[in-house]
């Protein structure tokens, strides 16, 4: 069941309706069913997996936070069996296909290994939740009582499939409170909704037209027209996932639960590292405090800490998808990070250029190359074959040759619907601007809060009538499902 689909515009009301016409004690559990149908909406059988792993994280939470001894060997243990769900589903059949190939580099015969295993929905995103919860036990803090409560931390349906991570101190805490109806919900929540729809099938949607004629034949187009499908794509993804995030946090706000802001102006970052402060938070976030400090973080001196980095961001891109691609990707940021660290230490070196490096001047070159390093790595992401994204990359950074000698192939003359997508571009630009300006009105927290309702309601109604004419035929899964 997709966000963007017309079974949820009647699941999700009919679920919040119940939730508060329903006495307390049977709000929980109600939101708990719900949420296991909207999973087993897609395929039902899956619910077991998701069940059997709940059960099993709940029980040894139990144990673990009640041994006395052997304390790191239960949590390796139970660290072992969430791995092993997550690669048995998601990178058994992607191994299988890399040991035949290099089976048959070795041989000179490929024995074409296949093994077919169907990725469960969201199988990353509760199984990193999971971790977090057994990491935070190991480290002192109390388990979830209530087997209701902890199976709706993992399963609650509007961050189920592509999060936010929660964190399940914060939403414990919020589970128990008693909940109160407030206009306020809807008043923030509603909007929130609908800016997300209107990110996700007027703006992104749209986009992916543009970006599929880049990947369809990517070898026909010129340095310029390739650099535009990056651009694209960059655009793309940004909208679609944070458009994901905005209808997520707005449908937990219908319940009264706040969940994290999982971006904050990303495309603004002055360095790669800035730029993984403001890009899926939570996941990056998660992969600092659970992999990248127990790794050994920035405690061990400068080697270390690079070596550190670049494990983290490569398995950080393998979480993506089991694809090299993605491997490529995450290694990618792993070394971009790298550099832009020596380069830090550079700079504090060459005290003569301090002026330069705080300079008005120097941040917005900086914002303006990070940016262009972003969106070659998102070529990496989107380009599942990698050799054609390397030659892509290539052509991108050589700018050779710069236009497409096909005329077939040339954005001039490529597709009637093409200066409607620039349109779109452009005034998704100007709304996210505008949304995020931090001096706007409509900056995401003054504009739910501080605008004056007639306002609010005049844009979200505009919003609304542009998503009914603009939307694309087909609206596509979210980016981010596949994960």
């Amino acid at each position: 069941m997709l966000f963007c689909s017309y079974e949820y515009l009647i699941f999700l009301p009919v679920i919040v309706s119940l939730f508060w016409v329903l006495p307390t004690k049977y709000r929980l559990p109600m939101l708990l069913v719900g949420s296991y149908y909207f999973y087993m909406s897609w395929i039902p059988v899956f619910g077991l997996l998701i069940l059997a792993m709940t059960v099993f994280n709940f029980m040894w939470g139990k144990v673990l936070h009640k041994a006395d001894v052997h304390k790191k060997a239960l949590f390796t243990i139970g660290l072992v069996v969430n791995l092993l769900c997550l690669g048995v589903f998601k990178y058994a059949g992607f191994f299988t296909n890399s040991a035949s190939n290099v089976a048959g580099a070795l041989t000179g015969t490929n024995p074409h290994w296949v093994l077919n295993v169907i990725l469960p929905l969201a199988i990353s995103f509760f199984i990193f939740e999971f971790i977090h919860y057994l990491f935070e036990i190991y480290r002192g803090n109390k388990p979830i009582d209530s087997f209701v409560l902890f199976a709706l931390f993992a399963a609650f349906f509007p961050t189920q499939i592509a999060g936010p991570i929660k964190r399940y101190p914060d939403f414990e805490k919020q589970m128990k409170e008693e909940k109160k109806l407030k206009l306020t919900y809807f008043d923030e929540g509603v909007p929130l909704i609908v800016v997300g729809l209107a990110k996700k099938v007027l703006l992104a949607d749209n986009l992916a037209k543009l970006v599929q004629m880049g990947v369809t034949v990517p070898g026909a187009y010129g340095a310029l027209e390739t650099w535009i499908f990056a651009y694209a794509f960059a655009f793309q993804i940004y909208f679609d996932f944070s458009g994901y995030t905005d209808i997520a946090r707005g449908s937990a706000m219908l319940f009264g639960y706040k969940i994290p802001i999982n971006f904050n102006m990303p495309y603004i970052a002055s360095n790669i590292a800035d730029f993984w402060h403001r890009w899926h938070i939570s996941l990056s976030s998660w992969l600092r405090d659970y992999l990248f400090i127990p790794l050994g973080g920035s405690r061990s001196g400068r080697w270390i800490t690079n070596r550190n980095l670049f494990i983290t961001m490569a398995l950080g891109g393998l979480w993506h998808g089991a694809s090299w691609n993605f491997v490529v990707w995450g290694i990618f940021h792993g070394l971009a990070l790298i550099v832009h660290r020596e380069f830090t230490f550079l700079k504090a070196s060459v005290t003569a250029w301090n002026g330069f490096f705080q300079s008005k001047i120097w941040h917005f070159a900086s914002v303006i190359l990070t940016f262009h390093v972003v969106c070659i790595g998102w070529v990496f992401f989107r380009v599942e074959n990698i050799s054609t994204a390397f030659g892509m990359v290539k052509k991108m950074i050589f700018l050779k040759p710069l236009f497409s000698t096909n005329e077939s192939y040339n954005l001039v003359v490529l597709k009637p619907e093409l200066p409607v997508i620039v349109l779109m571009t452009l005034v998704m630009v100007a709304m996210l601007l505008l949304l995020n300006f931090p001096i706007s009105a409509l900056n995401e927290r003054r504009f739910f809060t501080r605008v004056p309702a007639p306002l609010k309601a005049a844009f979200i109604s505009i919003l609304i009538v542009l998503i009914v004419i603009f939307t694309p035929d087909g609206s596509q899964p979210f980016i981010y499902f596949q994960f």
